[in-house]
């Protein structure tokens, strides 16, 4: 004969609305005593909620991210009767035959004893957020094992389990220690990121699929990569461009041909230039042990291009040798190229720096991602009027926001500040540009 249990959060001490970070159990699992259930964690520790019967598991009424505390209804389990199985100190409570396991009754307060203790402060966290939770999905592994996993300065998701149901022990940590770290960076899959869950969009509607485009998909993973590689900041400033756009609108109208034109753009590969002579370390790549930084000696630009078949970054080689007209030429020979395909492989490579320009969209400003292997992006969006206090009195000046993402490895904020205040400078100032 059987008996259908339900099984609660036993005495925790203090502590209220833990996290559920684990479900170890699937319904008609077959466990034993203190077999694990799930997993509870704090900012500073975990815990494992165990059986207190054998039998088999019926339902989870808890799920990954809940909030928990003492009393509260997990699971349900189908117990043999055998008295020998049954651990009295724990929270739980038999339910009636016809009683349908979603029809669990409400979490009653019981005197209960005190399970083991968890390792540190078992402070519940105050707001997770939703990568917290499904970063841990990737591996199942108890409080000890996550203590000597953080000991060691391992990553347990990199940590193939052998225990039960692919769970972590402390032997499959210790024996990952052992391995050498060129032979961890082979076996491991990039960051082994949780997938996307999969969602069948037509049940709520009709819908339409799109393949993406095949630069769509090389530029997706790169952008990709960058952003979770590299740890991103973005510096702001303004640059006052009103007499560089008054000297570039006498330019063109002095222009007989239409190749002579001048867009903003030149004016910001010269800016960029003399700031990557003055502060090298923005023409540096990091080496691939990320220990060394590679400065160049030469200066090739990359300018963000939206293409019919996705984003594309042609490069503008030796900046520092052209001239303002023939940087304009380049730039529009090298954009209609990109936007009918027949740019080629080597005009995307090596660059040093690229510029994402939006002012001919719109928008205040932006957060440009870095392109790597370079270590620093400025992003331009849409110049406007702006009231400037001058000798005493407010003047309309043009204003051009301007954002410079960089990699925080290879660039402080200081010095990122002093690059785009340059720049800035230059941009004010076309004299000391020319």
């Amino acid at each position: 004969m059987s008996t259908l249990k339900e099984i609660k959060i036993p005495d925790i001490g203090d502590f209220e609305d833990v996290e559920v970070i684990e479900i170890m159990v699937a319904p008609n699992d077959t466990v034993s005593v203190e077999d694990p259930l799930i997993t509870l964690e704090s900012d500073k520790a975990t815990m494992d909620i165990p059986s207190p019967f054998n039998g088999v598991v019926k339902q989870i009424t808890v799920e990954v991210g809940a909030r928990v505390s003492e009393g509260t209804p997990i699971a349900t389990i189908d117990v043999s009767e055998d008295p020998q199985t049954e651990q009295k100190d724990q929270v739980v409570e038999s339910l009636p035959e016809q009683q349908q396991p979603h029809q669990s009754p409400k979490a009653a307060n019981q005197s209960v004893s005190e399970p083991s203790k968890p390792e540190g402060d078992f402070a519940a966290h105050p707001h997770p957020s939703e990568a917290l939770v499904t970063s841990k999905l990737n591996f199942h592994a108890g409080p000890s094992v996550r203590k000597l996993a953080r000991e060691q300065g391992i990553d347990l998701s990199e940590v193939k389990g052998s225990g039960r149901r692919g769970r972590i022990t402390v032997e499959d940590v210790e024996s990952f220690a052992k391995v050498p770290k060129e032979k961890k960076a082979e076996k491991a899959d990039g960051f082994q990121l949780p997938s996307v869950p999969a969602v069948d969009f037509s049940k709520f509607g009709e819908i339409e699929v799109q393949p993406m485009k095949r630069i769509q998909k090389i530029s997706s993973k790169n952008l990709h990569r960058n952003w979770i590689t590299i740890p991103h900041v973005t510096h702001f400033d303004e640059a006052d461009v009103t007499d560089l756009e008054e000297f570039r609108k006498k330019h063109n109208e002095a222009a007989k041909e239409k190749s002579d034109r001048l867009t903003m753009m030149p004016f910001l590969f010269k800016a960029i230039v003399s700031g990557l002579k003055t502060f090298p370390t923005f023409n540096s790549s990091l080496d691939q042990e990320g220990e060394n930084l590679v400065i160049k000696k030469y200066f090739h630009i990359g300018m963000a291009v939206d293409t019919p078949n996705g984003l594309l970054v042609p490069v503008i080689k030796n900046v520092n040798q052209k001239g303002l007209v023939e940087l304009a030429q380049e730039m529009r020979e090298i954009t209609v190229k990109s936007r009918e395909g027949t740019i080629k492989r080597d005009e995307m490579q090596g660059g040093c720096f690229t510029i994402s320009n939006l002012g001919g969209i719109g928008g205040t400003n932006f957060t440009p991602i870095v392109n790597a292997p370079e270590v620093a992006i400025l992003g331009v969006p849409k110049a406007g009027i702006k009231p400037i206090y001058q000798d005493g009195q407010f003047v309309p000046r043009l204003i051009l926001p301007l954002s410079l993402s960089y990699d925080h490895r290879v660039v402080d904020g200081a010095l990122a500040a002093k690059f785009l205040a340059h720049v800035c400078e230059l941009l004010t100032d076309i004299r000391k540009m020319l």
